[in-house]
């Protein structure tokens, strides 16, 4: 069985559905479960489209493919519910109002706002841990706080902290375009939106960090 998780979309849609077909060509038919790490819409170009592919796959395969959510999905939810609309206009929620072709958060399509708000901030594995922001360090894995999963840098990033499962994350985008690869920790979002590429671990049964690393520009 492989698991590919999937780093920060940011409304890179096109990124997403090269990056699903080199997945395809690489499984070469074998099992697979996907993970998406969140923060699938904001500042890229076309998050209605993202959002609308990740609820395909997942609709078609519910047992297979986990959807988690990302700061800027709590943004959208907030926003919707009449709060901190500033915060999400500062952090690219024009772009997916525009995407969506609405002009008020209140206008986003009820299914999809719902389909957000059910997303999971935590999903586990025998190996592994998956979150979009970071996990604190003080805390057993699931104890963290649905704020700390969404918005978490440190002391998570610089702490080495082994949590027990090697933990799978995006959030902070690296400089270089590279996943950042640590003993217990491996960082996903390679800054697609921000002209890096779109970045997929691969992970297996029998060790934590990846086994392979996809990447489309």
């Amino acid at each position: 069985m492989l698991t590919y998780a999937i780093g920060d979309v940011h409304g890179r849609a096109d990124l997403l559905e090269r990056l699903l077909a080199r997945i395809e060509a690489h499984r070469a038919g074998r099992a697979r479960r996907l993970v998406f790490l969140g923060d699938a819409i904001d500042r890229g170009p076309d998050s209605a489209r993202a959002v609308a592919i990740l609820r395909e796959i997942q609709a078609r395969e519910p047992s297979s493919v986990t959807c988690l959510l990302g700061n800027h999905e709590a943004m959208l939810l907030d926003a919707v519910a009449g709060s901190n609309l500033d915060l999400w206009a500062l952090n690219g929620g024009g772009t997916t109002l525009a995407s969506f072709g609405v002009a008020h958060p209140d206008e986003l399509p009820r299914e999809v706002v719902a389909w957000i708000a059910a997303l999971p901030t935590l999903h586990g594995d025998a190996r592994r841990w998956y979150v979009h922001g970071g996990l604190d360090p003080a805390m057993r894995a699931h104890d963290s706080d649905r704020a700390t999963r969404l918005w978490m840098r440190e002391p998570f990033l610089s702490a080495g902290h082994d949590f027990g499962r090697h933990v799978v994350h995006g959030h902070t985008p690296t400089r270089d375009g590279l996943p950042e690869l640590k003993a217990h920790r491996t960082n996903l979002d390679t800054g697609a939106v921000f002209g890096g590429p779109l970045t997929a671990g691969v992970f297996d049964d029998r060790q934590g960090p990846p086994v392979d690393i996809l990447t489309v520009r």
